[in-house]
């Protein structure tokens, strides 16, 4: 339908969301009972243009702009029914519509990027049109998505196969590693600080410390993916100086496991969870 096709082009979607709700709600006050519109006008949109650049990265599906398009339209009914107060429902439209096109469109240029790494770096073509993305703080951040099934060994594998990798154990990473959150039931999204090196605020504080402060670090699974996502953006590697204490992740054996680059590769080591050291330092993540 072209109403989908609309959605996908448009470079502020939100707005034109905006606009196809407030154009059903005028055009169903006006029609008689027993024409009353029972959807949304598709007609309208056929000679509705949106000016500025278009939106080549494709980031919902077609069954997720199917069922927003019921909610809209159940959305209106409880409006005309009564359900839900009809200016609070004005004015959080407006709110929505008010927001800067910049601040909306950001998370859109952060999944295109993800799904291209993931093209690129495993031939994969994925949709995280369905991946909750947690806010974003202040600052620069950089977004990660863990895709389903995905394992720390299959990871470390990966890495290997791209630039060099050493891990301190022959075992499999995936019979040893316990990590906070996995990809195991589906695609999930983290923002990680963007800094080359691991987070000096963190530096001389232990796991166990971390632990006791509620700390949310990285997973050894997320410190891989970030690892290959930094390479494939400019063919340099993350921790040249520090070492990535992975604070979400634990052995069997309850050592931590932390990375860094050295000597032309990138090496897994663990750490006992009270070892403290300079270099040392975990990155905060947000899920």
């Amino acid at each position: 339908m072209y109403l989908y096709k609309s959605f996908i082009q448009a470079k502020n979607r939100h707005l034109t969301l905006t606009i196809i709700f407030f154009y059903a709600m005028i055009s169903c006050c006006f029609e008689n009972g027993s024409k009353r519109q029972k959807s949304f006008d598709f007609f309208v949109l056929k000679n509705f243009e949106f000016e500025g650049d278009v939106m080549t990265t494709r980031v919902v599906t077609d069954k997720q702009l199917e069922k927003l398009s019921r909610r809209i339209h159940d959305l209106f009914e409880r409006v005309r029914t009564g359900g839900v107060d009809f200016q609070e429902t004005l004015d959080g439209l407006q709110c929505l519509a008010e927001k800067k096109s910049e601040t909306i469109n950001s998370h859109g240029k952060d999944i295109a990027m993800c799904q291209k790494f993931y093209q690129k770096v495993f031939g994969e073509s994925q949709d995280f049109s369905e991946v909750r993305i947690p806010e974003k703080p202040e600052g620069d951040w950089w977004l990660i998505v863990l895709v389903k099934g995905m394992t720390p060994e299959e990871l470390f594998q990966r890495c290997r196969e791209k630039f060099g990798a050493w891990k301190w154990t022959n075992k499999s990473l995936d019979e040893i590693i316990v990590s906070d959150r996995t990809a195991k039931d589906g695609h999930y999204a983290i923002w990680v600080k963007a800094n080359i090196e691991a987070d000096e605020e963190f530096k001389n504080l232990f796991a166990n410390q971390l632990k006791a402060q509620n700390h949310k670090g990285i997973t050894l699974e997320e410190r891989l993916v970030l690892e290959l996502f930094y390479f494939w953006r400019t063919k340099k590697h993350l921790d040249n100086q520090n070492w990535t204490l992975c604070a979400g992740s634990r052995y069997s054996d309850g050592d931590i496991p932390y990375v860094s680059w050295n000597d032309g590769r990138m090496d897994v080591y663990r750490c006992y969870p009270d070892s403290v050291h300079d270099h040392l330092r975990s990155r905060r993540v947000v899920s």
